[in-house]
């Protein structure tokens, strides 16, 4: 067994932070999923957040991609703080069953006792997940490698005041794995995405996925005071479904990096605190009236389309 590596000061800080606990008497705090939901529909947003109306919105795609990071994050904690071979050893698929199985738990409570999947669907996902797993363990090489990088670790939290004139308003956030090249000084932030066949190119440019990962790069920089052009970000693109092709192999993992130069930095950064100052002051929420903004796509998907009393657009 080989000598353990050093692991260099900034990961053992980085490591070491605790987040302090948001104060609820006075202080909000925003996710990028509110911040993505009121981009699409205000309306929605006041609801869910403001007015306090939570429905239940959990999928069986929710508990898988839930499981799914689990179990893609154990394996990378076992192969950075052990080994490769150790990884290997893992029973990753009885670990993944678990995790399915357990979310699905804790989302049916939620649910107030209401299944919302089937033994059958769960199983299809799980084998799905399956497939996944032994196609990572197979080509992980290609993806992440221990010559010169270390896992700072997994669901690192970020937590900042992204807008200076609302200090009562606090981003909170994680990471989904966070790595860092020693010979280098760099880092990258990887954001783990299930998906049924992968990212086309409309959904690489949506400008929803992508100001997730911009926001984060940022924010990471801020809070561990590290140059903001020693950080890479990349999404992590697992595909439940993959059909054979007779003349080329169609690959279950996309990598795709989005552009976060200073262009795509200001944008997004200039759309968060526009969110902020539209929907926050130094009480709270501000007392005002959301707009709507009905298409096929929001509509068919918001959990207030059955309900006129609440959004009676969808009709």
């Amino acid at each position: 067994m080989g000598k353990k590596k050093k692991l260099p000061q900034i990961v053992k800080e980085i490591r070491a932070y605790k987040p302090d606990e948001i104060n609820y008497s006075y202080q909000k705090n925003v996710s990028y999923s509110q911040f993505s939901m009121y981009r699409s529909c205000p309306h929605k947003w006041a609801l869910q957040y403001k007015d306090g109306h939570k429905i239940f919105s959990s999928t069986v795609h929710t508990v898988f991609g839930t499981a799914l990071h689990e179990a893609l994050q154990h394996y990378l904690d076992v192969m950075y703080e052990e080994s490769g071979a150790a990884a290997d050893r893992l029973d990753i698929y009885t670990i993944f069953e678990d995790a399915l199985r357990e979310e699905y738990k804790v989302q049916y409570k939620k649910n107030k006792g209401q299944h919302f999947s089937s033994s059958e669907e769960l199983r299809e996902f799980y084998e799905d997940g399956v497939e996944i797993l032994k196609t990572f363990k197979k080509k992980k090489g290609q993806y992440f490698t221990k010559r010169g990088w270390y896992l700072v670790g997994c669901e690192i939290p970020v937590m900042v005041t992204p807008n200076k004139f609302y200090n009562n308003v606090i981003y909170q956030g994680y990471l989904d794995i966070v790595m860092y090249h020693e010979p280098t000084q760099t880092f990258k932030i990887i954001d783990i995405k299930t998906s049924t066949r992968g990212w086309n190119d409309k959904t690489k440019k949506d400008e929803d996925k992508q100001f997730q990962l911009v926001l984060y790069k940022k924010f990471f920089s801020e809070q561990f005071n590290i140059p903001i052009e020693n950080i890479d970000v990349e999404f992590f693109i697992v595909k439940r479904k993959v059909y054979d092709h007779p003349d080329f192999i169609i690959p279950r993992i996309q990598t795709f990096k989005p552009a976060s130069g200073k262009v795509k930095l200001n944008k997004a950064t200039k759309s968060l605190n526009s969110f902020i100052e539209e929907v926050f002051n130094k009480q709270g929420y501000k007392d005002k009236n959301y707009t709507p903004t009905p298409s096929k796509w929001n509509c068919t998907f918001c959990p207030f389309k059955d309900n006129p009393e609440l959004c009676g657009v969808a009709q």
